[in-house]
């Protein structure tokens, strides 16, 4: 009579206390194997979605699907007014759901204009300002901006750059397999040579960043794409301009005229992405990076909005993984030391060439000269081993006439 009273949960734990070793040990593997299974199952037709288009627009689905699944339970026990409330519900998920599908998925919406020019803008504004694009209209660049943004291109690939490694930027107009931009069909691909040169992966970020710029001036719509590029797609739409014994893809950079219609999901996932760490947590007074670096303080208060600027840098997956150490030498000369705080060997050091490209464009407009120099732990006057983080990557050191 005792077991009558125990749960249905109650049941299965006294009957699994009297199993021998070995049959929990049976049961326990099984257990396992259902967990690696479904875990599998559902990471596979996370990335099927991904990768054929659809995960931007399955967001509001499962909620739907159980805002109807309670009001149909609600209507079986009587509760009219909770039925009716929990479909209007579902029903303008639904709604979501076909609108976004239409416009976006299918591109059956009205025409769109063309953005405006902001070139009225002077760059810490235009820094500021600047958002990523994750949905495009569905035309092509106009010949003028195209020539532009070439123009661009060339101009930046010729400067001279940190490392010694050659990179390049090679166009591709096709809709290539990335997430979560959607209708994206003109991409800038990061190419750098395929053995491991650290300062080649900080240059593909500064020299890219300042082309991102440029296009943003022009009132383009630019999106940073790392992980959620399909390199395979890309190197089949490259071809011979792809050499898989001497390249490798960093990543690539999707450009085109922003689209008003935008699916849900990727309205909630740009929300995500605005937010920023305060500038305490990025500037540091101190190798540690204990103390937060006074920027109203002589002489760093010369370098006005830099920190903002560097504080808005893109970063994948908005990790911001840069920091600053800010270093008054016994000469009485200023240098800021660039750390990546995470072991990621491309994109925290994509993104630390994105605030060398930031800060070194915020000081010419200034008109603070400066350069770019890696230092060894002795010269930066610390001890660093080899794999300590914060990584350093390299120092801006102000000229000795400013």
């Amino acid at each position: 009579m005792a077991n009558n009273t125990l749960t249905h949960k109650d049941r299965i734990a006294e009957i699994y206390s009297k199993l021998g070793a070995n049959e929990r040990a049976i049961v326990d593997k099984q257990k396992i194997t259902v967990l690696r299974n479904l875990f599998i199952l559902m990471v596979g037709t996370k990335l099927r979605l991904q990768f054929t288009g659809w995960l931007q627009y399955m967001l509001p689905v499962p909620p739907m699907l159980v805002l109807f699944l309670i009001a149909g339970i609600a209507r079986l026990l009587g509760g009219i007014q909770a039925a009716i409330g929990f479909a209007i519900l579902g029903s303008i998920l639904l709604t979501v759901f076909a609108f976004d599908l239409v416009t976006v998925k299918f591109r059956l919406r009205p025409p769109e204009r063309l953005p405006k020019r902001k070139d009225h803008m002077d760059l810490f504004d235009l820094m500021s300002s600047r958002r990523s694009c994750r949905s495009f209209q569905t035309r092509n660049l106009t010949e003028a901006d195209y020539n532009e943004l070439m123009e661009s291109v060339r101009k930046h690939g010729a400067e001279t750059k940190l490392g010694k490694s050659n990179i390049r930027f090679e166009y591709v107009s096709a809709p290539l397999t990335v997430w979560p931009t959607v209708n994206a069909t003109e991409f800038f691909v990061a190419i750098a040579p395929l053995e491991y040169d650290r300062l080649a992966i900080v240059d593909v970020g500064r020299s890219l960043q300042k082309i991102v710029m440029d296009a943003t001036g022009m009132g383009l719509g630019t999106c940073w794409i790392g992980p959620g590029a399909d390199h395979k797609s890309i190197m089949q739409h490259l071809g011979d301009r792809f050499d898989t014994k001497k390249d490798q893809i960093v990543c690539v950079c999707a450009v085109g005229y922003k689209s008003s219609f935008i699916p849900m999901f990727i309205r909630i996932f740009n929300a995500q992405f605005y937010r920023r760490l305060p500038i305490s947590s990025l500037f540091f007074a101190d190798p540690q990076m204990k103390e937060p670096l006074n920027v109203d303080r002589y002489p760093f208060d010369k370098f006005e909005r830099n920190y903002e600027i560097c504080q808005w840098a893109p970063s994948s997956y908005n990790g911001q993984t840069t920091r600053c150490v800010a270093v008054t030498n016994s000469d009485g000369s200023t240098r800021f030391d660039f750390y990546a705080v995470t072991a990621s060997r491309y994109y925290a050091a994509v993104a630390t060439g994105i605030w060398c490209a930031n800060w070194e464009m915020g000081c010419e407009t200034l008109g603070i000269h400066g350069h770019f120099t890696v230092l060894t732990a002795e010269e930066r006057g610390i001890q660093e081993k080899e794999c300590q983080l914060p990584k350093y990557d390299i120092s801006w050191v102000l000229d000795e006439m400013h």
